[in-house]
């Protein structure tokens, strides 16, 4: 796309954002330290910010010498473990502020060759156990290797907690470990896609509860997305409540599966509060859809269903997920639902039959009806029970395979002989840029595929985009693919409804380590975010929509503050490390008080200054008022604000 920026402008903006811009995905701390929320390298002996992780972690965890030790000649020491998952864990409920991005780096060397990891646990509101994730992971064989990655936790989760372990019970030794703020250079002053995009086609994303979390990332989404998409959590596997089957299958009936929005809520409160509209994603499918769906009384170790209960179970199903996003979220736009996905090999042929757990080619489905007789069916009785207004999607990945891109034409002709029961295509498009010349696919390859979907007379969605690279030297080259694809997506622009990316910033894509995105970690714009807005023109004073939720505060996009010069006053609030302006560094003042008043200790002045977020005393709360400050949602003059 070449032309309508002005490329002197962009190339100033892109050495800036390059300059701050992450490698691989980690992030690169501030040497000089101001966003340290805590940090040890353990020399003064104290390990009293981090615990076993319940009455069954055998560990003993200590401070030993170590003449090998990173930095000074002391460590955290654990032994005594009996299990892998048993190791030190440092408690981010009472240390650390939810909707926050931070950064968690340690040193780690295990007794012998080993995974060591850092994760996190918590447990989501609504839930009664605790879920766990992996962070970051290396190998150890027996010398130090260094973790770092950044992390985030909503307001709604309980006990949260990072932590190392590893695969077995292996001693393992910690030092410099330190849990910092994530740097954020989110620029508001930016096109946004939306606009730019907007005379085309919708411009959305899709989020996960846990990459939602951070203000930053609800800000990027607002400035840049009118479209949003839940990663997991409208999955089968996230909305079927095995719990709740298994009650009413004990009371005769194994046909009405009961399902719960619980793991969507925080996406789908974000989308009603600020009025995004919703693709939802996804009904019926092999992945992600747990075996015991499809056996009798829902046992794990049950007869598989016959092909009648089965469609009776996928009715009830469809129904009860429509009719609860109906009942809970009336307001919601939910234009699009991907009903069927992945149903074809690369090859043109159906799935294996099978469990997912017998091989991940294998479809539960195909086990139960013997082929993709189940497709249709699902399309009839979605268009039956969806929300009015909300268009039904078949969708697929590898969709510019030949053989795949004719038998899903096919497929959608079919069921569509007697009725109208499929509205669109869904061309996942994860796409794989490599080192350029052996992009895959070709982009003259992928036209050809949207060209053949368009000609059906069906609507077309890209709805997963990403563009893998093998590594950041060839950032220019991932710009240019990603130019040529979006201008393939104009070409064609009357057939395409929507153009959603599978992801907001690198570090949180299910393809981070090949960085497939238009952020970098730290919220700053790639060379693939300028390369698809160059040349294309568009109205910068275009309104843009406001989207200020209650629940957040965040305000419309167009604000652009982000450090603030103090009024002279005895309070000046904001100003909490008393340098006479308000920025990060007034937040970072306040965590560290919070965290260790005696070694961070505010003075009264300071402590006036600091509480800023309506109620009395200076707590995390305050940081993260100031935080937004910075971020530009608000501004230093609605300080304190109204409790």
């Amino acid at each position: 796309m070449k032309g309508k920026i002005l490329k002197a402008a962009v190339a100033g903006i892109l050495c800036a954002a390059m300059s701050l811009a992450p490698v691989q995905g980690i992030v690169t701390v501030a040497e000089d330290t101001d966003g340290i929320i805590y940090s040890s390298d353990f020399e003064d002996g104290d390990t009293s910010k981090f615990s076993k992780r319940g009455d069954r972690d055998t560990s003993v965890i200590e401070v030993s010498d170590d003449a090998s030790a990173p930095s000074g000649s002391k460590v955290m020491s654990v032994t005594g473990r009996s299990s892998g998952w048993n190791g030190p864990s440092f408690d981010c409920s009472s240390n650390l502020e939810p909707n926050v991005k931070y950064v968690v780096s340690a040193k780690v060397k295990a007794a012998w060759y080993n995974n060591v990891r850092i994760s996190i646990q918590q447990t989501p509101a609504g839930a009664t156990e605790a879920t766990y994730g992996n962070l970051v992971q290396a190998v150890s064989q027996g010398d130090w290797v260094e973790l770092t990655t950044s992390f985030s936790f909503p307001e709604s989760s309980k006990d949260v907690s990072v932590y190392i372990e590893s695969d077995d019970k292996t001693d393992l030794w910690v030092d410099d470990f330190s849990i910092s703020l994530a740097p954020n250079n989110l620029d508001k002053s930016l096109p946004s896609l939306k606009n730019v995009y907007s005379k085309y086609f919708k411009l959305g994303t899709a989020t996960t509860v846990k990459e939602l979390a951070p203000n930053s990332t609800k800000e990027l989404i607002l400035k840049h997305f009118n479209s949003i998409t839940a990663g997991n959590e409208l999955k089968p596997d996230a909305v079927l409540d095995k719990n709740a089957c298994l009650a009413l299958a004990e009371e005769g009936d194994d046909t009405n599966p009961q399902v719960s929005l619980a793991a969507a809520r925080p996406i789908l409160d974000f989308a009603r509060d600020n009025n995004i509209p919703v693709r939802g994603h996804v009904l019926v499918w092999h992945q992600q859809t747990p075996t015991w769906f499809f056996k009798e009384n829902y046992a794990d170790d049950g007869e598989w269903v016959s092909k009648e209960k089965m469609l009776q179970r996928m009715e009830n199903y469809i129904k009860n997920v429509f009719e609860a996003v109906k009942e809970e979220y009336p307001d919601v736009d939910f234009y699009a639902w991907d009903v069927v996905n992945e149903c074809w090999l690369d090859d043109g042929n159906y799935r294996k039959a099978g469990s997912q757990e017998e091989g991940s080619q294998n479809s539960p489905w195909v086990k139960v009806f013997g082929d993709n007789s189940f497709i249709k069916p699902a399309f009839e009785f979605a268009k039956k029970y969806a929300p009015e207004g909300t268009k039904l999607y078949y969708n697929d990945f590898n969709e510019y395979m030949p053989q795949k891109t004719q038998a899903i034409i096919k497929m959608v002709e079919e069921i569509n002989s007697d009725g109208h029961y499929i509205d669109g295509i869904g061309m996942q498009s994860h796409l794989d840029v490599r080192s350029g010349s052996d992009a895959f696919p070709a982009v003259n390859v992928y036209e050809k595929a949207v060209k053949a979907f368009t000609e059906t007379g069906l609507d077309v969605q890209v709805t997963e985009l990403d563009a893998t690279v093998n590594d950041t030297d060839h950032f220019a080259e991932q710009a240019q693919y990603y130019s040529d694809i979006m201008d393939v997506l104009v070409k064609y622009a009357d057939k395409i409804s929507a153009v959603v990316f599978w992801g907001t910033t690198d570090d949180q894509s299910w393809r981070a380590s090949k960085t497939p995105l238009l952020f970098n970690e730290d919220y700053s714009a790639k060379e693939s975010f300028y390369s698809i807005i160059d040349g294309l023109d568009y109205d910068e004073e275009i309104p843009e929509e406001t989207t200020t939720t209650a629940t957040e505060n965040l305000v419309s996009e167009n604000t652009t503050t982000t450090t603030s010069e103090i009024v002279t006053g005895d309070v000046v609030y904001g100003d909490a490390n008393l340098d006479g302006k308000v920025s990060i560094s007034d937040a970072v003042a306040i965590l560290q008080y919070v965290a260790n008043a005696s070694k961070y200790n505010l003075d009264d002045k300071a402590k006036a200054n600091a509480d800023v977020d309506g109620n009395p005393g200076v707590t995390g709360k305050d940081a993260a008022v100031l935080q937004q400050v910075d971020a530009g949602v608000y501004d230093v003059s609605q300080l304190p604000l109204k409790s």
